[in-house]
C-alpha cells in the first residue's frame, strides 16, 4: 500500500487549464478537505503508475478542494473499509473519492467495502454519476458506484478511468460544497430554487 498525506494545500498540477484562478474558487467554495484512495491491485503492487488519483488530484481545484490524503490500497474489502474508516474516523476529512473497483468483476470490491461504512446513501450522486458517463459510455450503466456520509464526511466511489474521472468530477464539481456545507451543519435552508 502506498499512502501520503498532506498538510498543507495541494496544487492543481497537470494539464488540466483552470476555468478560473485558484483565488477565485477559494473566495466561492468552502475548504474542503480531500481524501483520494486508489483501490488496484496492480497499482498498490507497483506495477502500474496511478493514472485514475492523478486525474483527481488534477481536478480538484474544479470545487475547490484541497488534497489532504492519497494513498493506494489492493482490492481487498477489508482493506478498503478501514481505510475509508481511518479517512472518515482518525483523519476527519470532509470528501473522501475512491477511484476503481466499481465494476462487475469478482475482484470489484468498492462498493460492497463502502455501503457498510456508511450511515446512509446519496443515491442521486450516483445516479447522475452513470448518466452523464452513459452519455459517452453507455456501458457506464454498469457500474456500481456509490455515494454515501459517514459522520459528516461524504464518499463517493468513482471508476478507475482517468478520463471517467476527470468527466465525473465536472459533474460532481457544483453540488460538492453545497453538500459539504450541509454535513457541516453550515446550511440549514434552501433557497425556493432548490429541489433537495
Amino acid at each position: 500500500m502506498h499512502s501520503e498525506s498532506h498538510a498543507a494545500p495541494h496544487g492543481h498540477g497537470g494539464g488540466q487549464p483552470h476555468q478560473t484562478s485558484p483565488e477565485a474558487v477559494a473566495r466561492e467554495h468552502p475548504y474542503v478537505g480531500v481524501g483520494i484512495v486508489t483501490i488496484s491491485d496492480t497499482a498498490a503492487r507497483g506495477e502500474r503508475e496511478d493514472l485514475s488519483g492523478q486525474a483527481i488530484k488534477d481536478n480538484l481545484h474544479r470545487f475547490g478542494g484541497t488534497l489532504r490524503h492519497y494513498e493506494i490500497v489492493p482490492d481487498e474489502q477489508e482493506i478498503i473499509s478501514q481505510t475509508l474508516i481511518h479517512l472518515v474516523d482518525d483523519l476527519h476529512l470532509d470528501l473522501v473519492l475512491t477511484t476503481g473497483g466499481t465494476g462487475l468483476s469478482a475482484r470489484d470490491r468498492t462498493p460492497q467495502a463502502t455501503v457498510p461504512v456508511l450511515d446512509y446513501e446519496v443515491p442521486g450522486l450516483a445516479e447522475a454519476m452513470r448518466a452523464e458517463s452513459a452519455k459517452k459510455a453507455p456501458m457506464a450503466y454498469l457500474s456500481r458506484a456509490v455515494a454515501g456520509v459517514r459522520q459528516e464526511s461524504l464518499i463517493v466511489n468513482l471508476p478507475g478511468s482517468p478520463n471517467a474521472c476527470v468527466e465525473i468530477v465536472e459533474v460532481l464539481a457544483p453540488l460538492l460544497p453545497h453538500a459539504i456545507q450541509i454535513l457541516r451543519g453550515e446550511v440549514r435552508e434552501h433557497k425556493p430554487s432548490d429541489q433537495a
